[in-house]
């Protein structure tokens, strides 16, 4: 079985490679926009023949697609999570429309919840900006075109590699600069459902394998919100941080809008035999230590 994997520079891409080529039997190239990859590929401009032949090429008989963009501007979020995705789609049905297509969703797509509810995949979306309104739709254009195809709704990845940008991967970096000193952040009261990137990978590998249809989107998470302090007070815990932490600091719009929220998994674990398997506290230590190396 051949998979093409579109995204594998960025943090889950990474771990999806790793699960994808611990399968038995399977064959794994890469599509990316840096070199070295067996399909160079920018999403923002690829055009729909181009892609198809380049698919017809290579023939793969799964496409998961972990590419996305989290930043900048309107239209670059629009290019890479909207149009992006519906290219792949039409690409996929002229080349290859027999494949498998796993799109990687957000949480982002569903937005503002009652605190206490658990998000069903029937949950009426609500993005609240940008960021969830272009993952919105290029979760639709998969959802609801011919191809078999699931998208995976992943929550708040976290994990080893954890970007920079994120309050996790900036948070272990600082902790590290700054051993007994003061850092800033925003306000953490906030509570996410957090999900280790390593459970995300062994949700896309067996979505790539299952047998016959799947439904078109499956929550991975781990089923049980924490307050975002959770991160702070795990990594601090693995650090052996001796400083303070300060809430006093500016945090992200997009994350202020929305103060709960919780995945429902029961459709993954039915459809996929899928359930997280590693704790936050194991992967917060996972992350220090991969930050301190």
């Amino acid at each position: 079985m051949r998979f093409l994997l579109l995204g594998a520079d960025g943090f889950l891409g990474r771990h999806v490679a790793t699960a994808l080529r611990a399968l038995p039997n399977g064959e794994l190239v890469t599509g990316g926009r840096r070199t070295g990859h067996s399909l160079r590929l920018d999403l923002a401009t690829a055009q729909v023949p181009q892609v198809a032949t380049a698919l017809a090429a290579l023939a793969p008989d799964v496409l998961v697609n972990c590419a996305g963009a989290v930043s900048g501007s309107a239209l670059h979020q629009a290019e890479v999570n909207a149009r992006g995705p519906a290219v792949l789609v039409e690409a996929l049905q002229l080349a290859c429309p027999k494949a498998r297509f796993v799109h990687l969703g957000s949480a982002g797509e569903y937005g503002a919840v009652e605190p206490g509810v658990a998000l069903g995949e029937d949950a009426v979306p609500r993005p609240v900006g940008i960021y969830g309104a272009t993952k919105l739709a290029g979760s639709l254009a998969v959802a609801g075109g011919e191809l078999d195809a699931v998208v995976l709704r992943v929550f708040n990845p976290v994990g080893p590699g954890s970007p920079a940008a994120s309050l996790p991967g900036r948070l272990a970096t600082e902790l590290a600069a700054r051993p007994g000193g003061v850092v800033t952040v925003g306000d953490l009261s906030a509570y996410r459902d957090f999900v280790d990137a390593r459970d995300v990978a062994r949700a896309v590998a067996l979505a790539a394998t299952a047998l016959g249809e799947l439904p078109r989107i499956l929550n991975i998470a781990s089923g049980q919100a924490q307050p975002v302090r959770a991160i702070a007070e795990g990594l601090v815990a693995a650090a052996g941080f001796t400083g303070r932490i300060e809430e006093s600091g500016s945090g992200s719009e997009r994350s202020a809008a929305v103060s709960w929220q919780q995945a429902d998994i029961t459709a993954a674990g039915k459809a996929l035999g899928w359930q997280p398997e590693i704790p936050l506290d194991r992967t917060l230590r996972d992350l220090w230590q991969a930050c301190a190396r």
